[in-house]
């Protein structure tokens, strides 16, 4: 007899700031661009939703190859957060709902509004770098690619 296969849980991660229209868009971005989708999915939100992501996150997140043109802030909630296995906090202190059980994790990092795009992309920099080490010890990493088995040559 076979033994049933193992149900792994997909995580889900949660990025949340005031205004869901900056650090914790790109966060999700990053998230959801660098791990794998079989084992965990991100989710952006925000305390006091915008109507829209900042214009210069857009910009700065085009420049890696991200679109977030189409991207809708939205509102956290404590419906929301209930079903997450870590929230990431960026500035939205108190405000954040408190879930027993919930892990959570606090990234001090400046609101890009407004700022100019030099100052938008160190802030982009340093998410990803903050997502790709929380990638590595949630282990939601993607498989590295199996070798093709064909070698080329220098001739």
């Amino acid at each position: 007899m076979s033994r049933p296969a193992k149900t792994i849980k997909k995580k889900t991660i949660i990025f949340a700031c005031v205004h869901n229209a900056g650090r914790s868009q790109m966060s999700a971005a990053f998230f959801n661009n660098l791990a794998d989708p079989t084992k965990a999915k991100a989710i952006s939100a925000g305390t006091h939703p915008a109507n829209h992501v900042h214009p210069e996150v857009v910009a700065a997140m085009h420049e890696v190859g991200i679109d977030l043109s189409s991207a809708k802030p939205q509102r956290l909630t404590e419906k929301l957060a209930r079903g997450a296995d870590l929230l990431v906090t960026m500035g939205c202190g108190d405000e954040c709902p408190y879930i027993p059980g919930l892990r959570r994790d606090d990234w001090p990092l400046p609101d890009p509004k407004g700022k100019g795009i030099e100052q938008v992309r160190a802030i982009r920099n340093e998410i990803e770098a903050r997502t790709l080490r929380l990638i590595a010890s949630e282990a939601v990493g993607k498989a590295a690619p199996e070798p093709s088995g064909e070698v080329k040559s220098n001739k």
